[in-house]
């Protein structure tokens, strides 16, 4: 299996080129501020065109005497239209995005995410969300192999959720379903070029 897989990345790398902006790799600085890990990796598909994809994953549990938790992972597909050219300057962007999440026992409520939920302090949710948006970004080039890109995103998203009334004892209580709409993607981005 191993095999296979190293023999299909070895193919893909030979045949494809590989100049100076036609790849990238990235950081969202927002992500990694809340510890959650990412990485994007972005193919230029024509001169004005790029096709994104982005993942963040959350294993975390805040604190596991009182199981606050903020467990998420997400993917974030996105086709990007750059009004200069590819890699730098405005671009406008199309994108689906897709996740599931375990949180509980914290003391806010996120508006801005794909939940919008009065109680997070009190319940625990564990569900899945997927929804589409746009997009408006800017990337500045730093030098020939680096770029700081910023985005943001509106859209909407359908989830679907258990909701369990006490953070630690895990007793259901029901099964929900929401449709957000607003934010959708906040980015500040480190992007190597290559």
């Amino acid at each position: 299996m191993y095999k296979r897989l190293t023999l299909l990345l070895l193919s893909i790398f030979t045949f494809a080129s590989v100049s100076a902006q036609d790849w990238a790799l990235k950081s969202n600085i927002a992500y990694d501020a809340t510890a959650s890990m990412n990485l994007g990796v972005e193919v230029a598909l024509a001169d004005k065109w790029t096709l994104d994809l982005s993942g963040n994953y959350n294993p975390f549990t805040i604190n596991k005497d009182t199981n606050m938790k903020w467990k998420h992972w997400l993917i974030q597909p996105e086709a990007r239209y750059w009004f200069c050219h590819k890699f730098g300057g405005h671009f406008f962007a199309m994108h689906l995005w897709g996740g599931e999440y375990n949180i509980s026992n914290i003391d806010f409520s996120p508006s801005i995410f794909a939940l919008n939920l009065p109680n997070l302090s009190d319940y625990r949710y564990q569900g899945y969300f997927a929804g589409a948006g746009i997009g408006y970004g800017y990337a500045w080039m730093l030098g020939k192999h680096w770029n700081l890109e910023f985005e943001l995103g509106v859209g909407g998203a359908y989830t679907w959720y258990d909701k369990y009334y006490c953070p630690k004892c895990g007793t259901k209580i029901a099964s929900e379903d929401f449709i957000y709409w607003g934010v959708t993607k906040m980015a500040v981005s480190i992007v190597y070029l290559f």
